[in-house]
Formats: structure tokens, sequence, C-alpha cells
């Protein structure tokens, strides 16, 4: 008798367990697996970008809501065991690259951001590696938050993270491809040392956001993201220090 109750508490926990991992994944979006990964060159013209869902960036992190011309935006994720993929559609009247210098106010010039958690933890990651947010400049630098070899948490490039590349269609109303392989590291890596990125696989979770800063030829006005943020003390700006907010993907095949 003792045996079957533990049988019987072991099954129900096993089914607990089994329907907890199916209720995260139904509640994730799933990223679809790229047989042949796509060229980085801003042209959507890649064969595995043709099917799949678009994702819209409509939710308001910052600033004021944007004219549909003025600004809008959607994106496709991709994924093999190099990289994640991605393919950004960006409706932007003014393209404005103001600041030369690539770690001087670069929220305030038109970037991408991608926002990326390994192992989807969530947590702060201002002062850390916990996670990571890139903004993709016009120039195509890469450059985010973190320690350097002195452990001060300073603006850095990490352009060997993302490889990217933009164009602007040159038929009305011109907008432009942004394509980008995202190398992902997780919370051991270390700036200015040598590392390896993961080895993406079938089922893995990853916390990830996108977010365009919209600058019409000056400040930054507008800062539209792919999904809501409940504010904090009216703040939805904090994908760049707190990872908590990022949304979970998973891995599929």
């Amino acid at each position: 008798m003792k045996s079957q109750k533990y049988l019987v508490t072991a099954i129900t926990s096993a089914c607990i367990v089994a329907l907890s991992t199916s209720a995260v994944q139904a509640n994730s979006a799933s990223v679809p697996f790229a047989s042949t990964p796509p060229v980085i060159d801003g042209v959507a013209n890649d064969a595995v970008w043709k099917e799949g869902d678009w994702h819209e960036m409509t939710s308001l992190m910052w600033g004021t809501a944007p004219e549909p011309n003025d600004f809008s935006g959607r994106y496709k994720l991709r994924w093999n065991k190099d990289a994640l993929y991605l393919l950004a559609e960006i409706q932007d009247d003014h393209l404005s690259d103001t600041y030369a210098n690539p770690l001087e106010r670069y929220w305030d010039d038109d970037c991408l951001e991608i926002f990326i958690d390994a192992d989807a933890s969530g947590g702060d990651h201002l002062n850390n590696y916990n996670a990571f947010a890139y903004h993709l400049a016009l120039d195509n630098q890469v450059v985010d938050i973190g320690p350097n070899k002195a452990g001060e948490a300073v603006p850095q490039l990490y352009n060997n993270h993302v490889e990217n590349k933009w164009q602007r269609d040159i038929a009305a109303p011109y907008k432009v491809y942004w394509e980008a392989a995202i190398h992902v590291f997780d919370d051991s890596y270390q700036h200015g040392k040598e590392n390896t990125p993961l080895t993406l696989k079938e089922g893995m979770a990853l916390g990830f956001m996108l977010a365009y800063c919209d600058a019409d030829g000056g400040d930054r006005e507008h800062f539209l993201g792919s999904h809501d943020i409940a504010p904090v003390n009216g703040d939805k700006n904090l994908g760049y220090k707190d990872a908590s907010v990022f949304e979970k993907v998973v891995l599929s095949k």
C-alpha cells in the first residue's frame, strides 16, 4: 500500500510537471527552424522569410505614438544552431544618425534594439551580462551597456555579437528591410576575452524583445516595441536594464 501511494504521488507530480511545461510552451512564441539560413544583406528575398507570421511592433514604451508613415514596424524570427535570425520591416520617413560617435547618445539616433536573454531567467542586466540590449545603429555598429575589463558598466561595441545589414526599398513607400544574425551569449560572457556563443537547440527558451528608436533629425521621439510592458512608477522603458519584461520564445522544428 505504501509503495502504491508513492507511485501515485510520483505519477501525479510527473503529470503536473508535464502540464506546466506544456503551458509554458503554449504561452510562448514559437520560432521556426531555418534549414538554410538567410544571407544577411538587407534584401528580404531569402526562401526562409517567405512563410510564417509577422509580429507587429506597436507597443509604446516611451514618447508619443507616431503616425504609421512616421514609423511602423514588424518582424520575423528564425534559428539554427549558430544564431537567431531576424528580419525587420520598417516604415520610417526620416532616418537620422545625429551623433557620429557610436557610443554617444546612441538611443537618440534611429536604431533597431534587440533584447536577448540566453536562459529566459529575467532580472537585472544593466551592470552585468545576465542579458543584452543590442542597439543596431544605422552604420551597423552594435552598442550595449556592460562591464568592461575594469568592471565598470559603460557603453561598448559588440559588433561580433550581431551581424546586421539594412537597405531601403527603391519603390514607394520605401520601406527599410533590416536583417540580423544574433549570436547568443550567456551570463558567463566576459568583454574583451575569448567567448563562445551558445549552440542553439530545439526546445530552448530565450528571453526576447524587439524595439525601434525613432528620431526625426534630433533626439528620440518615439520608442515602439514588440509587446506591452507593465509600467513601474509610470515607466515602460525598462528593457535596457530588466530582462523580466522580455517575452519568452521557444525554438521549434
